[in-house]
């Protein structure tokens, strides 16, 4: 005898538990893809700029008219000033004044506030121009693929403008004439937005104390470059400060395990991890408050009313 054929009551009932079973099934791995990573272009575009601004500075400067034994004077009008003069291999202090330098009585009482971001492009010499040009091939181009040129755009120009405000604020306590350029304020907020951007991203990071630890050596070496004598420390604190700041706010990613809904197969009815921990936006908004506040006590120390020039 052949078998009872089923009957629509024992198909329904199989249809139910099929059912059951694919939602008892657990979720799918899923992993998003890893992010592109962004074509560096624009810190090769500063590097060019830099080293294109250095040689207009010793074309202006001419050293063979000054009268000066000039040092390689095969260059002619390239040739360096005398080492006495200048031994990082550069121009006269007054060449690089003219084109933009730092000083302080020209920015506050001149009004020539546009010499906070003129002084980022001047180099006192090759010797600061090389040490500075390498640190932003291997910091800058680093941080641009990871972020994009915009982040880091955004970033090195106001770490430079806070490096310029920090060594501007140190000469009205100390009444030094001398003049600063350079591009080192920059780097050091390259420098700072590294070490926040790790601590804001801990989650995603595996070797976080390896990483942690290399990076504070790295920094405590160049900041212990920073006194040199002659060397303009003040721009390096403020420009560290403010990339340390703006790291925490430009800086931060998505916590360890979330996926975007793009990302999701419609069918997905799993728990999502929120895009950020508690802990990012605090130390996200807190950071924004510093760095108003520093930005504004800065320009205020130099162009605010009397009330914010005699603050300590």
């Amino acid at each position: 005898m052949g078998e009872r054929p089923p009957s629509s009551e024992d198909m329904e009932k199989g249809r139910e538990k099929r059912q059951k079973s694919r939602h008892s099934m657990p979720p799918p791995h899923l992993c998003p893809p890893p992010p592109k990573p962004w074509v560096p272009w624009l810190m090769p575009i500063v590097f060019v700029v830099n080293v294109a601004m250095f040689m207009y500075t010793m074309y202006v400067n001419d050293c063979p008219t000054t009268g000066e034994k000039c040092l390689f004077p095969f260059l002619k009008r390239f040739s360096f000033q005398p080492f006495r003069e200048n031994p990082l291999l550069g121009p006269a202090a007054l060449t690089l004044k003219k084109l933009g330098a730092l000083e302080l009585q020209l920015v506050v009482e001149g009004g020539e506030g546009w010499r906070l971001l003129s002084c980022m492009w001047l180099h006192a010499g090759v010797v600061h121009l090389l040490f500075n040009m390498l640190s932003l091939l291997f910091i800058g181009i680093r941080l641009e693929q990871e972020f994009g040129f915009i982040r880091i755009g955004f970033l090195y120009l106001l770490a430079g403008i806070g490096g310029s405000l920090g060594s501007t604020l140190h000469r009205m306590r100390t009444a030094s004439p001398t003049i600063s350029v350079g591009a080192s304020g920059a780097l050091f907020g390259l420098l700072g937005a590294m070490l926040s951007e790790l601590l804001i991203n801990w989650t995603i990071y595996v070797n976080k104390c390896t990483a942690l630890l290399i990076l504070m050596v790295v920094i405590a070496v160049n900041m212990a470059v920073g006194f040199i004598p002659k060397v303009d420390s003040s721009a390096h604190i403020g420009g560290f400060l403010a990339g340390f700041f703006l790291g925490f706010v430009i800086l931060v990613r998505p916590q360890y395990g979330y996926i975007s809904s793009r990302h999701l197969p419609s069918t997905y009815e799993g728990r999502r991890k929120s895009r950020h921990k508690f802990y990012q936006y605090v130390l996200g908004i807190t950071a924004f408050v510093f760095l108003v506040l520093g930005y504004t006590y800065g320009f205020g120390k130099l162009y605010g009313p009397p009330a914010l020039k005699n603050l300590p």
